[in-house]
């Protein structure tokens, strides 16, 4: 896992020490850096470079012997190196969310995307043509879920008549976008075939995240429901296109995925022409928060890869610590950051059980209840765990990758726009 393309680095990215500039950050390692020692400005991001290697390993061996495939989505770190890393390590495809985020994929040099979503009307699908025509190496697949957006793609390649075909997924949805019935889907099926060949049906794509609810046996229920109806679907659909053609089943989300597995394999195996991909992404980071609290796993022990760093600035109570840590720095969309380990002197400070909570977060600062008798002072540094790796990540330039002695060893640029 070695970063390919690096960028320079200098102070006015996270982490980068004041005074320093042109740094290329292929060379990073050479600093010797421990975000706990706080040579580094905090709050920073770092990734613990084995958990994340021990996740992408378990991940792919699962998948391995489920007999499925993994388009790992990219939205989570929007790092080419890391994306990169997935496919040479046996993801089958990446997963994109816009065409922005395609155009970093396919200039990084990854030739198989699935934009999972819609890309909207006429001029949606215009730019979709352009993206076609400036990358013509790449696999495209898109999710489509009404007339109106199937006819406007098609409208965009005839007028293109240099480009292949387009391959688009039939989008079942619960929650989100996608069709809800079976006859919805037919529909749009027609309107595919009726493109004169400019499109094609590739196969059936589907989000099961939002089946989640805060009863568990809604949430069964409405994900029985889901799958019944991309089954449903999927024979339709083979039946439509005879027995040559292989068609995808691609479903997303790092969190029921076993679920769809234990239930979509026997679909894809009993048509033996057929593909189950997963697009499940933060699953290869996992957190303290949204992971922990609902995802199984299948089985496999999943470790949370992420930290976030910040300095005691104020205890101006003694039950009060404020860090330099806030919402402009961390996610709170799944619950506050979670306490893991306090440092001072760059070591581990041992025996401050119970750990401080996070009660509040301002843009800028975070709040910490402690014991008064606690002797966390200013200047410690606080290393907190994610609770919701993707709306974390999106707030830094640069994932810095520590070695198993807490240093950085890379820096692995993300691009979020």
């Amino acid at each position: 896992m070695e970063p390919t393309h690096g960028i320079i680095l200098d102070d006015r990215i996270r982490g980068i020490p004041p005074g320093i500039s042109e740094l290329d950050s292929l060379d990073v390692a050479r600093m010797g850096w421990h975000p706990a020692e706080a040579l580094m400005p905090l709050p920073v991001l770092t990734m613990d470079e084995a958990a994340y290697t021990f996740n992408r390993d378990a991940m792919m061996n699962y998948v391995r012997h489920a007999g499925v495939d993994i388009a790992p989505h990219a939205k989570t770190p929007m790092s080419p190196d890391l994306a990169r890393d997935l496919v040479d390590k046996g993801a089958w495809a990446s997963t994109v969310a816009d065409l922005r985020q395609a155009a970093v994929m396919a200039r990084a040099g990854l030739r198989r995307l699935i934009l999972a979503n819609e890309t909207g009307g006429h001029a949606g699908a215009g730019r979709l043509q352009g993206f076609a025509a400036a990358y013509p190496n790449t696999e495209l697949y898109i999710f489509v879920d009404s007339v109106a957006g199937v006819d406007a793609l098609a409208e965009a390649w005839r007028a293109a008549p240099a480009l292949p075909p387009l391959a688009v997924l039939l989008d079942i949805g619960s929650g989100r976008s996608g069709t809800r019935t079976i006859q919805q889907a037919e529909g749009l099926a027609d309107a595919v075939q009726a493109c004169g060949g400019r499109l094609y049906l590739a196969g059936i794509g589907a989000y099961e995240g939002n089946t989640i609810q805060p009863d568990a046996s809604v949430t069964e229920c409405t994900l029985d429901e889901l799958i019944t109806r991309i089954a449903g679907i999927f024979t339709r659909l083979r039946l439509r296109l005879g027995s040559k053609p292989e068609l995808i089943l691609t479903v997303g989300g790092s969190l029921l995925f076993e679920r769809i597995v234990d239930r979509l394999v026997p679909v894809v195996r009993a048509d033996g022409q057929a593909r189950l991909v997963l697009r499940s992404g933060a699953i290869f980071f996992y957190d303290h928060g949204i992971c922990q609290r609902f995802l199984h796993g299948g089985g496999t022990a999943f470790v949370p890869a992420l930290r976030l760093w910040a300095e005691v600035l104020s205890r101006p109570e003694p039950w009060l610590v404020i860090c330099g840590l806030g919402m402009r720095d961390a996610s709170f969309d799944q619950g506050f950051p979670v306490v893991l380990q306090l440092h001072r002197g760059g070591r581990p400070l041992p025996g401050t059980v119970p750990m401080p909570a996070v009660t509040k977060l301002n843009d800028q600062h975070c709040f910490l209840e402690v014991s008064k008798i606690s002797d966390i002072a200013v200047g410690d540094i606080v290393e907190f765990g994610v609770t919701h790796a993707c709306t974390t990540i999106d707030r830094y330039k640069v994932i810095y990758g520590l070695d198993n002695k807490g240093r950085v060893r890379h820096a692995f640029p993300t691009f979020f726009g």
